[in-house]
């Protein structure tokens, strides 16, 4: 493999989208390699050799390769600097601010709430229907969005006031709300409304949905 070349590895969820869109904003030169999550192609011993944990996404960069979508997105920046489309925090406090987005996001809107309420919808047949469960989750994550919310009174963004990754985690989280019937705040709406008009976006959402 060419040392420079970028792959990444994972299409069709909200956890995919995430490193392709900051692969876009960043304007990387990069591949996708369209596997899905139960495909069984993550099941194979080479992709088993590359990623133990037989998970999407997958960033493969030259020889390392690392996996979690937001140890990805953290790579992508911090190795290939800034753009103009999308920024981090540059002073330690800052930084940690936005780990604390990022951990929030994902821990308690993503795994808590929506891939509880994903495992017992539509996939059900595999983890079993759980209507209480999921009724829960569902209130959770409304309990939860509301502090996003709150900060999105009077920001367009999440941190800084400028587009970040934490702007991605999010934004993903409310399109994985809407799909679950969720009904989300004018704010919110708004907010999500802005964020998948870039064209940064919309690229990366046509890459993510392309066929398996």
């Amino acid at each position: 493999m060419n040392k420079k070349e970028i792959i990444l590895w994972g299409v069709g969820t909200s956890r995919t989208i995430r490193p392709i869109w900051v692969a876009e904003e960043l304007g990387l030169s990069y591949k996708v390699k369209p596997i899905g999550p139960r495909t069984g192609e993550t099941q194979t011993d080479a992709f088993t050799k590359i990623n133990p944990k037989q998970k999407v996404p997958l960033l493969q960069d030259g020889d390392f390769c690392i996996s979690e979508s937001p140890a990805i997105c953290r790579y992508l920046i911090n190795q290939y600097g800034l753009a103009e489309n999308i920024t981090a925090p540059a002073c330690a406090q800052e930084k940690a601010r936005e780990d604390e987005w990022l951990s929030f996001i994902y821990g308690e809107l993503d795994e808590t709430s929506l891939y509880v309420i994903r495992r017992h919808e539509a996939l059900a047949a595999i983890y079993g229907e759980a209507p209480n469960a999921i009724t829960a989750a569902k209130s959770y994550f409304q309990k939860h969005i509301s502090v996003a919310e709150n900060r999105l009174k009077d920001r367009k963004f999440l941190i800084q006031n400028k587009f970040g990754v934490a702007d991605i985690f999010l934004t993903t989280c409310l399109i994985w709300a809407e799909g679950s019937q969720i009904e989300l705040s004018n704010i919110l709406t708004e907010y999500l409304s802005n964020m998948t008009e870039r064209s940064g976006y919309k690229r990366a959402r046509i890459k993510n949905n392309q066929k398996l």
